[in-house]
């Protein structure tokens, strides 16, 4: 296996920003609607399970696509953060559908999925007989 690039601590600050969007940022907002609103308790509280819930696999997608491509997976992956961030932000307007003012944070999460695919179909392709 080829030797971790420097520019992988870019993956690795992305890594740690998303700990901070979701654990800090979005249970902020969420302890803040529960004191405020029920409605928009509620939405905040889904938007921020929703992100938790999507959040392993994004990390596993980052960490692995950075290996192959650190610099594009840190941006793809603050991408993604951007997109997360503005979905809770509509989120808890306490009108669900205004959620999907973050589907930027698909660019990035298909950018990982992109890097990730093409780095296994090349691999099988090496493996395969010449």
């Amino acid at each position: 296996m080829p030797a971790i690039s420097n520019e992988f601590g870019l993956v690795a600050g992305v890594v740690a920003a998303s700990w901070m969007v979701h654990h800090g940022y979005m249970a902020v907002k969420v302890m803040q609607a529960r004191k405020k609103h029920r409605k928009a308790f509620n939405c905040v509280q889904r938007g921020h399970q929703n992100s938790l819930e999507n959040q392993p696999i994004f990390l596993a997608l980052l960490v692995t696509a950075g290996l192959k491509h650190p610099i594009t997976a840190a941006a793809a992956g603050v991408i993604y953060l951007v997109g997360r961030v503005m979905y809770m932000q509509g989120y808890s307007t306490g009108d669900p559908d205004k959620r999907m003012r973050g589907s930027l944070l698909y660019a990035g999460l298909f950018t990982l999925i992109g890097i990730v695919c093409k780095w296994g179909v090349q691999s099988a392709l090496a493996l395969l007989p010449k």
